[in-house]
């Protein structure tokens, strides 16, 4: 970003050839074990030695072996400094070499941590950064500014937030004072996540509490939060403000409330806007103009966009696709096809650089349009003629090719994105299982969802509901309760109606005991038949184990049991007598809810009386009787 601080001031970048700065504080300092090292023995000698030695480490093919010859007579500034010649080089491993000797040899102070964690910031990854500001012993290097906002960092660029506010709140308790950088580093990562303007509130809260003044950095961060967060009105307070207090607007900061107003398509602003912006003595670049086209398009002003796209060209701003993306983009969502297909022709008549973003568009509104022959063709036009592929076009390719369902094409491109190391996303997922469910093949889109959910993908209700239904029309029963998990134990909201769908099939299929799960969890979901339909079925063949916690289960859902499942529970004890224990345990419960077993069942039970031990029977069933006069008598 042009208005970004930067997470360590200019003063500390050091150039190889520096040696006269004034050295840093070590962070500690240990008696060295006895080694071979160069002695320098005159002082007048000492800065011209220091500085071969340093020639000689930042020029060593094997710097390990360097390293033990001359490095203790280096100061941590020289080797700082080593540091940066070897990032300036992109000589990555040498950096990790040499800093893991600076470790073990106590050479390391703040800024030794702070360039590395910034040199390296590409090289490691979030885990990695983690640990090595964790193993930090000393505590002043823990808390200080320099180390934590380089850590902060990178953990933001690469698009961990939430575990950079966790560990910011803990650099503060252990008692970082955060500066305007590290707050503009945190604001960054909002630009980026979802409902992120919240939390960059928070922080401009926190910042001014902290008696910090927000600066053109500052406010050209919360600018962009603004604007990723479709916040125009919220940006245009803020960009005034920055002007009241006297700040003055550059490029970046225009470009920014510009693009806040394209996601509502305010071009009557726009355009006052960058009237404001001449009269400051600025012009419109590139970044400007761009972002204008897109408020004209947002605000369904093809005409001035297409003029303005002819100034874009004119100024030679248009060399790559993204302008004609913009306005293709827009002229497809509005249904004009027709015109959308003659400003991408007249991009690849004008070769214009493309790495697949205007043939991704174009295929997607193709197949939108129902166009889907036509979009195979394209897809197969931007094989034949180009070898840039990322996710947007595969997906893109793969949808147009599922909607003709050319199979060979389908897994020639899924077979493509393997060779390409390139991760399917959630669109990739939803668009083979809704193929797959419309070329019924239903267990094959059930194994594409199953990946899709462990990748970490959370299906959608619809799609989920539509595969639990034909998963259930080809028997396949507990791939239907497997979809019904995934949908019920993830984050997205379920209709109620579901519950009731997927007990119908696992009846059907006779899975009982998920079927008891379902009834259990979400009672006051299923219908009076759908729960009858599930008793009956579990009485007669449920696991007998089960019967008792079945029947209390309804009773305390307000299912009123009828005799005729009682009748059946005990004919399926009195069928095993081993399990006389339970049936008792349910003749006792009964009387307490109000129940009591018919005639019929209780002869049948006296009948069998021996099995379980007369008199015990007797005693149950007597005050059963009694509790059965009482309610007679109540009514």
């Amino acid at each position: 970003m042009g208005f970004g601080h930067s997470a360590i001031p200019s003063s500390l970048a050091i150039p190889a050839s520096a040696s006269t700065a004034e050295p840093h504080t070590q962070i500690r300092t240990q008696p060295q074990p006895h080694r071979t090292t160069v002695k320098f023995r005159s002082s007048k000698s000492f800065p011209s030695a220091r500085k071969a030695a340093t020639l000689e480490i930042q020029r060593s093919s094997d710097l390990p072996s360097t390293l033990a010859r001359l490095g203790e007579a280096l100061t941590v500034k020289d080797l700082n400094a080593v540091l940066y010649h070897f990032k300036s080089s992109n000589k990555f491993n040498h950096i990790s070499q040499l800093f893991k000797w600076m470790q073990e040899n106590n050479k390391i102070d703040v800024s030794s941590y702070s360039h590395y964690m910034r040199f390296m910031a590409n090289n490691l990854d979030a885990a990695e950064m983690l640990q090595l500001y964790h193993n930090i012993q000393d505590e002043s290097a823990r808390k200080n500014t320099l180390v934590c906002n380089s850590v902060l960092g990178c953990l933001i660029k690469k698009g961990k937030f939430d575990s950079g506010m966790k560990l910011f709140q803990q650099m503060q308790l252990d008692g970082l004072v955060p500066d305007l950088v590290t707050y503009s580093t945190l604001l960054a990562g909002c630009i980026k996540i979802e409902n992120g303007y919240p939390k960059a509130l928070e922080l401009i809260q926190e910042l001014q509490h902290n008696k910090l003044q927000m600066d053109g950095v500052i406010y050209g961060t919360i600018l962009a939060v603004c604007a990723s967060n479709s916040k125009w009105e919220e940006a245009e307070k803020y960009f005034n403000q920055m002007k009241d207090e006297g700040h003055s607007p550059n490029v970046y900061h225009y470009s920014s409330l510009l693009n806040a107003y394209s996601t509502c398509g305010s071009y009557k602003k726009a355009d006052m806007l960058i009237q404001d912006m001449k009269s400051e003595g600025l012009v419109p670049n590139k970044v400007i103009l761009t972002t204008l086209l897109k408020v004209y398009v947002k605000g369904g002003l093809f005409d001035k966009s297409r003029e303005l796209l002819a100034e874009l060209k004119s100024l030679g701003y248009a060399e790559d696709e993204m302008p004609y993306c913009i306005l293709m983009d827009g002229l497809a969502k509005a249904g004009k096809i027709h015109e959308a297909k003659v400003i991408f022709d007249e991009m690849m008549k004008n070769h214009v650089r493309s790495d697949g973003y205007a043939h991704s568009i174009m295929i997607s509104a193709l197949c939108r349009a129902k166009l889907f022959r036509e979009a195979k063709q394209l897809a197969k036009d931007f094989e034949t003629t180009s070898n840039k592929y990322d996710l947007v076009i595969l997906n893109s390719m793969l949808c147009a090719f599922c909607r003709v369902g050319e199979m060979e094409s389908v897994m020639e491109t899924l077979k493509k994105m393997d060779e390409l190391a390139i991760s399917p996303s959630y669109n990739t997922f939803h668009i083979l299982i809704k193929y797959f469910c419309r070329e019924k093949m239903y267990l094959l889109a059930y194994r594409t969802m199953k990946d899709m959910h462990t990748k970490g993908h959370q299906p959608g209700e619809e799609l989920c509901s539509s595969l639990i239904s034909h998963l259930g029309q080809v028997n396949a029963y507990s791939e239907a309760f497997s979809v019904y998990n995934m949908l019920r134990y993830g984050k997205r909201t379920m209709c109620k109606s579901l519950h009731e769908k997927i007990l119908y099939i696992l009846l059907a299929g006779h899975l009982l005991k998920d079927a008891y799960v379902v009834v259990k969890d979400n009672a006051k979901f299923i219908s009076r038949p759908a729960t009858k339909k599930f008793a009956i079925a579990f009485m007669k063949s449920g696991n007998i184990n089960y019967i008792n916690d079945v029947l209390k289960t309804l009773h305390d859902s307000g299912y009123e049991l009828d005799q005729d499942l009682f009748a059946k529970a005990v004919s399926r004890y009195l069928d095993e007598p081993e399990k006389k224990d339970l049936l008792l345990h349910l003749l006792q419960w009964m009387p307490g809810q109000g129940y009591v077993v018919d005639s019929s069942t209780r002869n049948l039970i006296l009948k069998n009386s021996h099995l379980f031990g007369r008199q015990l029977i007797a005693e149950v069933l007597s005050k059963q009787r009694v509790q059965l006069k009482h309610k007679n008598l109540t009514r």
